[in-house]
């Protein structure tokens, strides 16, 4: 076994707010097992965590967790020298089972009405194609303790309904914000962001590569940091930290 994709989670927000033992013991214990199993089996290259945005600056149990499963995974390369710990953090995948749009899709197909939560919540959306490249490139690049995070961008849920039922007479219903649920995501906080480097750069500049899916914003633990203390190494060069988009800013 070279490499192992840890995607398994409970990652239902609201079921996470009712039930949040359950969410505790698969997101954050089930991470432990793993890490002891892959210990124990030996010969493992990298392990990859699939994250949320929803772990930046955290809100809600599911997201708790899952900034808690990132910890779990980093920390492991403190005490396992013979394998690579690393995450991908991203938001909603486009048409994946529980994403949001095949339940707008099989609203229209039913007459309607389409719910949405409320005309100002925003979400970052990236394809499936995109979200298996930013796991590849953690693979094959990410060093011990980073969270690799796509430049993606954000869209208005509103625009996301009116493009589903474009054509139609569909009606929209408002039905409110769930529980646990934030108006918009973040994908890196501010304080974690690289530190400004002569060699970062942006979107307009012509090295940057709008191809690449997985531009990333790398966070480190290094191996045998002090007490396992988080710490934040801007890649050589260049910095990414342009890159990344903090805050769910609709384009």
């Amino acid at each position: 076994m070279d490499v192992v994709v840890h995607a398994a989670a409970m990652k239902q927000v609201p079921t996470c707010e009712y039930v949040p033992w359950e969410a505790v013991r698969t997101n954050v214990e089930g991470t432990v097992h793993l890490v002891d199993a892959v210990r124990a089996a030996g010969g493992v290259e990298a392990v990859v965590g699939v994250s949320t945005d929803k772990a930046c600056l955290p809100v809600n149990v599911m997201g708790m967790t899952k900034a808690l499963m990132e910890r779990v995974l980093i920390e492991a390369n403190l005490t396992d020298d013979a394998t690579r710990y690393v995450c991908v953090r991203y938001g909603n995948v486009v048409a994946s089972r529980g994403s949001v749009i095949p339940m707008l899709v099989d609203q229209v197909a039913a007459g309607g009405p389409l719910t949405l939560t409320d005309p100002a919540m925003t979400r970052f959306f990236l394809t499936l194609d995109d979200a298996c490249a930013t796991v590849a490139a953690a693979i094959a690049h990410g060093q011990p303790g980073e969270i690799w995070v796509p430049h993606v961008g954000a869209a208005r849920l509103v625009d996301v309904l009116d493009a589903v039922r474009a054509g139609t007479d569909v009606d929209v219903e408002v039905v409110g914000i769930r529980p646990g649920e934030k108006l918009h995501e973040q994908l890196v906080s501010a304080e974690g962001r690289c530190a400004p480097s002569s060699s970062a750069t942006t979107p307009s500049s012509p090295r940057w590569p709008p191809s690449s899916p997985a531009a990333p914003a790398r966070r480190s633990a290094g191996r045998g940091a002090p007490g396992g203390r988080l710490t934040w190494t801007p890649p050589s060069p260049p910095c990414w930290r342009a890159g990344v988009e903090v805050g769910a800013t609709p384009r």
